[in-house]
């Protein structure tokens, strides 16, 4: 919403709008996104820009709920294929992984401190993004993730590029690799007493 009333190329203004809200509703940090990141292809004029922010939810269950629930119903593929790669655990059987082009800019940002992050262990490992820190969050948690997810979905010239290319990749093992991921959520919601229908809410815009 935020981005629909400033304006996806107000990278600035969507920022210090999203730290405004953010300072207003003094809400605990496991409720509220504390980073967002902006993706683009940096390299052509006017780029359109896709935002995406960090997992937010009370506790390790909740957010493996909505990891899993992304990856089988929100994100790009290619980018659900890299965070099942190691979600909820690095898999011996299946790889895919992908290196983001350099002409793509993916940065992230710390709503809380305003400040620019490197990307975490993790977003190196799922995407090869560099430099990046040593410590690795909660593999699918990060803004990287719904920003570039969005990326691709709407740029086909950057989506055949990041085409996982591991001999353990292919569209058969990526749906065998779903289908464990929603036997997963399954249990997990059901922990929660929660019987799932096997569908997903799609929003829409207004």
């Amino acid at each position: 919403m935020v981005v629909h009333l400033i304006g996806r190329d107000n990278e600035t203004g969507i920022i210090d709008g999203l730290r405004s809200i953010i300072r207003e509703l003094n809400l605990s940090e496991d409720l509220v996104s504390t980073t967002i990141c902006v993706s683009y292809i940096a390299d052509t004029e006017d780029p359109v820009k896709y935002y995406g922010v960090s997992m937010s939810a009370p506790g390790r269950l909740p957010r493996k709920i909505m990891i899993a629930a992304s990856c089988l119903g929100t994100w790009d593929s290619y980018v659900a294929g890299a965070v099942m790669t190691y979600f909820p655990s690095k898999k011996k059987d299946f790889e895919g992984t992908i290196q983001l082009p350099k002409r793509v800019r993916c940065q992230a940002f710390n709503l809380r401190r305003n400040e620019s992050m490197r990307p975490c262990g993790s977003c190196g490992n799922l995407f090869g993004l560099t430099p990046c820190e040593k410590k690795e969050w909660v593999y699918g948690n990060c803004a990287e993730v719904e920003s570039l997810s969005k990326l691709f979905k709407h740029v086909d010239d950057v989506k055949v590029r990041v085409r996982p290319t591991s001999k353990m990749y292919s569209d058969g093992a990526m749906l065998k690799l779903e289908g464990r991921v929603r036997k997963d959520l399954v249990n997990w919601l059901k922990d929660r007493e929660f019987t799932w229908r096997n569908t997903f809410y799609i929003p829409q815009c207004l």
